[in-house]
């Protein structure tokens, strides 16, 4: 039995998603990314005494979208909380955020596994404002960008249910796909708009009890999420078989090195000093209320991978893939509807069209080619116009250009030729040159039918009729 198969690893999530608002949590500031420090800032989030937090209505219902689509029990109250801790960029001296009422508890969502899923339980989802932002200068000095003080969040903690690494990208990688489809959150993890933090332990297979934890923070990659957790596991494992103890404490992840590095100890419930938030009226959601957010919320991606699955007919693989952002799920629909076979529009989408696109989160829209243009490409596949090796090169210039198919096919006279007597010729020539080749296939090497068809295709810029090509290849092959 290998080490890692005596030991579990026990891992739960903090994942902590900004709301789409136009304007941060309790003032009117502006929550735009980039801006020149300290410039989205008031008295209300820069912590100025006697100024009185107002809640933002738009932030409430996005926070209460995100519970809903994650299957969330919405109680009919929830309260705001001050949780008390000194930072140089919290102003106040607390954070605003919810504790013992937040705002929806008891949810789930399905995560990968094997050829099917595993459901991971949602603790609580609750709603509290951002900190600010330290920059750390030369030397030994720290400066301090309040813009992001008094975004408003929502923080999602999932139950212990989590068993690798793997599993933990694959819950963020899964939860960051409902916010986007929800329109809650814009899951730019690069920007900060979405961060993990994972508290890990390790037990003795088969046990039930607990091992003590280490909480892992800020994690903004599904890259980073994976590197770290199983770094941690490996650590904890090591120092406890060595005879040592893991303590209760909170570690970054040095991305140079991929390594966590201690931070500080864990801090315990009761360390926050958690009590009511007393210039905040307790938040109350009525039933028709929640009914309400609950009936715009669109389609999420597990019901639309089920239709694509059951509807269109399409492999579980393709499913995922495609409903990974609701932005690729509309492209691909929209290229069927432009009259494209579901798994021909499948396989281009997935392939040459994903291809054209860069970063974690496809998005379709910032392609120069339409969905219909797709369509078309593939239509004139199947046609028989272009084959499919130049339909590649086609679809390359067309996400450059933003050129229809058509018109590229024509202007670099690309048309597939399907003339007998053209291919014929072709077809001699390439025999003519290799005597030797014919030899071997005649004796009895078949597989060297590849070679004169690819021959060929060279000859003609890979705009002979596949099919037709293979046929006549095969007839002047025959011994005489």
């Amino acid at each position: 039995m290998s080490r890692n198969d005596q030991w579990e690893t026990v891992i739960g999530l903090e994942v902590h998603a900004q709301l789409k608002t136009a304007t941060k949590l309790f003032c009117s500031c502006s929550t735009r990314f980039g801006e020149a420090p300290n410039s989205n800032t008031c008295p209300v989030c820069s912590g100025y005494p006697g100024v009185l937090p107002v809640l933002n209505g738009s932030a409430v219902e996005y926070a209460l979208r995100a519970a809903l689509a994650l299957g969330c029990e919405i109680p009919p109250m929830s309260r705001f909380a001050r949780k008390n801790y000194f930072y140089p960029d919290l102003p106040k001296g607390y954070q605003i955020s919810q504790y013992e009422l937040p705002l929806a508890v008891h949810g789930h969502l399905e995560i990968p596994s094997g050829d099917g899923t595993k459901r991971v339980g949602i603790t609580r989802v609750h709603m509290e404002e951002d900190a600010g932002k330290l920059v750390h200068a030369e030397g030994a000095s720290s400066l301090v960008d309040l813009n992001r003080a008094g975004t408003p969040l929502v923080e999602i903690v999932s139950e212990p249910d989590i068993r690798s690494a793997a599993e933990a990208a694959d819950y963020v990688r899964t939860l960051r796909s409902i916010l986007t489809y929800a329109e809650v959150c814009d899951g730019n993890m690069a920007e900060g708009s979405l961060r993990c933090d994972a508290n890990v332990s390790v037990r003795p297979r088969g046990s039930t009890t607990f091992g003590t934890r280490a909480e892992i923070k800020n994690m903004n990659s599904f890259k980073f999420i994976e590197k770290a957790i199983n770094y941690e596991i490996e650590r904890q494992i090591e120092l406890i078989e060595d005879g040592g103890k893991v303590v209760q404490e909170t570690r970054l992840f040095d991305s140079r090195t991929g390594r966590t590095e201690s931070m500080r100890s864990k801090e315990e419930a009761h360390d926050y000093r958690y009590f009511p938030e007393p210039d905040l009226p307790p938040l109350v959601l009525t039933p028709a209320r929640v009914a309400e957010v609950r009936a715009s919320l669109p389609e999420l991606p597990d019901a639309r991978r089920k239709r694509f699955a059951d509807d269109l007919g399409l492999p579980t693989y393709d499913a995922r893939v495609l409903t990974e952002t609701r932005e690729l799920a509309d492209y691909f629909e929209d290229v069927v509807k432009a009259g494209a076979a579901p798994k021909a529009a499948s396989n281009w989408v997935m392939g040459e069209v994903l291809r054209g696109l860069k970063g974690e989160a496809p998005a379709p829209s910032d392609l120069k080619w339409p969905p219909r243009y797709v369509a078309d490409l593939i239509a004139m596949v199947e046609a028989g116009t272009i084959s499919g090796s130049v339909a590649k090169t086609v679809i390359a210039e067309g996400l450059e250009s933003g050129q229809a198919p058509a018109e590229i096919v024509k202007a670099k006279g690309l048309s597939q030729i399907s003339d007998d007597s053209a291919l014929f010729a072709e077809v001699d020539a390439v025999i003519a040159a290799n005597p030797g080749e014919v030899e071997k296939y005649r004796a009895g090497k078949e597989a060297l039918l590849g070679f004169f068809v690819g021959q060929v295709m060279k000859r003609t810029g890979g705009k002979a009729n596949p099919k037709r090509l293979n046929e006549i290849v095969r007839d002047k092959l025959k011994a005489p």
